[in-house]
C-alpha cells in the first residue's frame, strides 16, 4: 500500500518557509519524535535549511527507549553545526535549555542589535504546539491528538533578544524509505484517510516482536514472549483481538478494532518506552528506497509516474 500524504496546507508552508528563510534565520531547530528519529526528520526541510545551524529537539523522550535515545543523539551530534537535545512531553521549563544550545550555535547573535532569529520546524503531531505553549506559558499554539492541526506561522518573542517562528507541521511530497512512512502513520504523523490502519499496525506489530516482545506479551497479557517473536504479525493481532475479546457478529475477530487498540498503545505509551529504528536501520531503508525510486522514472510518453511505495523493508 502507497502512503503519501502532502495537502495543500503543506504546500503553503514550503512556500512560507523559503519566505521565512529569505528574511533571516540563525538557527533552525527541527522538532523529531524520539520514538521515530529518523522517519521523523524531513528531507525537504534539509534541503531548504542547507548551511544554517541545526538544533535537533528529540521530542517525546520519556516515550521513548533510552538506549536508542542516546545512539540516535549522537548521531545528530556527530553532524557538522548541529545540536541535539532531548525533550520530554510534559518537560515545564526546557525555553533555558534550548535558548542555550541555540546561543552556542550562534555565537555571533544576540543582543537588541543583533537579535537571535530562531525557525522551529517538525512535522504533524510531533507535540511542537505543546513545546510552544510551555515556552510562552499560555496557550498560544492549538494542540490535539490529529496530525494537522497548526496551519498559520506565528512569532514568539522568548526572550528580549529572541524571536521564535514557529510553522504548521510539514511532511514532504514524495515518502521514498517505505519503512519510514509506515512509522510515520504508526505515530500519528499522517491523516487517517490515507492509509489503511490495518496494515500498518501489522508492520508496527513486526517492528516491536524484534526488539520488544516482552511489552508486547505484558501489554495483551499473552503467554511466552520469546515464541512471539517468530509469530505472524497477522496471528498475533488476531491473539490481541481474542485477548481483548474484540469479537464481530458470527465470532470472527474484529481486526480493524485489534489494530486501532495496537496503534493507540503505541501512541500513549501504554506500551512502554519504544524506539522503532536505530541510525543504521534508517540510513539503509533510506538508500534501498532511494534506489528503488530511482528506477521509477517514466518513460518518454508515459506520463508523470504513480507515487507509489514498496513494501517495508522487512517484508521483502
Amino acid at each position: 500500500m502507497a502512503i503519501q500524504w502532502f495537502p495543500g496546507h503543506m504546500h503553503t508552508t514550503r512556500l512560507a518557509l523559503v519566505e521565512r528563510l529569505k528574511s533571516g534565520i540563525d538557527v533552525v531547530i527541527e522538532m523529531l519524535d524520539a520514538r521515530l528519529p529518523g522517519a521523523s526528520a524531513n528531507p525537504l526541510l534539509a534541503a531548504l535549511t542547507k548551511g544554517k545551524p541545526a538544533l535537533k529537539l528529540l521530542n517525546k523522550q520519556d516515550l521513548a527507549d533510552p538506549a536508542r535515545t542516546a545512539l540516535w543523539l549522537d548521531h545528530y551530534k556527530a553532524q557538522a553545526d548541529t545540536r541535539a537535545i532531548g525533550l520530554d512531553a510534559g518537560e515545564a521549563a526546557p525555553a533555558a535549555r534550548l535558548i542555550q544550545a541555540c546561543r552556542a550555535l550562534a555565537p555571533l547573535r544576540g543582543g537588541m542589535v543583533k537579535p537571535l532569529r530562531l525557525l522551529v520546524c517538525g512535522i504533524p503531531n510531533v507535540g511542537k504546539s505543546t513545546l510552544i505553549n510551555t515556552l510562552v506559558r499560555r496557550r498560544a499554539a492549538k494542540t490535539g491528538d490529529e496530525a494537522g492541526i497548526t496551519k498559520t506561522e506565528q512569532a514568539i518573542a522568548l526572550a528580549s533578544d529572541v524571536t521564535l517562528y514557529d510553522t504548521p507541521g510539514m511532511l514532504w511530497p514524495r515518502i521514498t524509505a517505505a519503512q519510514s512512512a509506515y512509522h510515520l502513520a504508526a505515530s500519528g504523523a499522517i491523516g487517517r484517510n490515507a492509509y489503511d490502519e490495518q496494515e500498518v499496525a501489522l508492520v508496527l506489530l513486526e517492528r516491536l516482536q524484534a526488539a520488544y516482545a516482552g511489552a508486547i506479551a505484558t501489554r495483551y497479557k499473552l503467554p511466552d514472549a520469546a515464541a512471539l517473536a517468530a509469530l505472524p504479525a497477522d496471528a498475533l493481532l488476531a491473539q490481541i483481538a481474542r485477548q481483548r475479546g474484540l469479537v464481530q457478529t458470527g465470532g470472527r475477530q474484529n481486526l480493524q478494532k485489534a489494530a486501532e487498540v495496537v496503534l493507540n498503545d503505541f501512541r500513549s505509551g501504554a506500551l512502554g518506552r519504544i524506539t522503532l529504528e536505530t541510525p543504521e536501520e534508517h540510513l539503509q531503508w533510506v538508500a534501498t528506497g532511494e534506489a528503488k525510486d530511482a528506477q521509477r522514472v517514466p518513460k518518454k510518453g508515459r506520463g508523470k509516474a504513480r507515487a507509489v511505495l514498496p513494501p517495508p523493508d522487512d517484508q521483502r
